[in-house]
Order: C-alpha cells, then structure tokens, then sequence
C-alpha cells in the first residue's frame, strides 16, 4: 500500500531560506499559477511579498504546499476540506506533516554525511 504522506517523489528541499515561486513549483511538482491560487484559499500560505510584488517562500510554506498537495492529490480531498483538515485542532498534530519534516530532515542529514566522508 502506499503512504499517503510518500513524498519521496519531489526533491529535497534545498537548506535556504527563501525560495521563488519558480523554485516551489519544482520542488513541490506544481504550477506557478495554482501556488498562486492556493495561497487565496488556504490562510497558511503567507509568502513574504517584496519588490515588485515578487512571492518569496520559506521552507515552512513548502513544507505546508506539500501536505497541500498531498491532501488534494494523493488523499482525494476537495479544497474545502483539505482546507478543514489544515485548520482543524488536529493539524499541529497531524502526522503526515511530521513524517514529512522527519523525511526531510533525514535527506538532508545524509547529504551532510556525504559531504563530511569527502
């Protein structure tokens, strides 16, 4: 069966601190204009807007535009609900997002590893 928090498709995400539009929609295997859309129906997104109106993301939002995806791809829920489910009680709980920052975090841990045994 597959985990439906499986995000091992999508690429690490890179250890910085902003990233462009352009660069979440690749790590994140999603269109520029639906970030855009999502960002009008889920409260969570909040890109830092600066010149020229230009969205830059942190590694929080990533990580919530993921479990985005995941919710509305992978799990079959409509906007509205993925929307509930993010806002629920239970959503700093939630044990997708956990297994993702975990997952994350351990890529990222052997990419140090790696670098080191140079």
């Amino acid at each position: 069966m597959l985990d439906p928090g499986d995000t091992s498709d999508l690429p690490p995400i890179p250890g910085k601190r902003y990233f462009t539009i352009g660069e979440v929609s690749d790590l994140c295997a999603v269109k520029p204009h639906v970030l855009r859309y999502w960002e009008q129906e889920f409260p969570q997104l909040k890109p830092v807007k600066r010149r020229g109106n230009r969205r830059y993301y942190q590694r929080r939002d990533v990580l919530v535009i993921r479990q985005i995806r995941n919710l509305l791809y992978e799990q079959g829920f409509t906007i509205g609900g993925a929307r509930q489910k993010l806002s629920g009680e239970d959503a700093k709980d939630d044990v997708n997002q956990s297994q993702q920052i975990i997952r994350q975090l351990r890529m990222e841990l052997e990419e140090v590893l790696q670098i080191l045994k140079r």
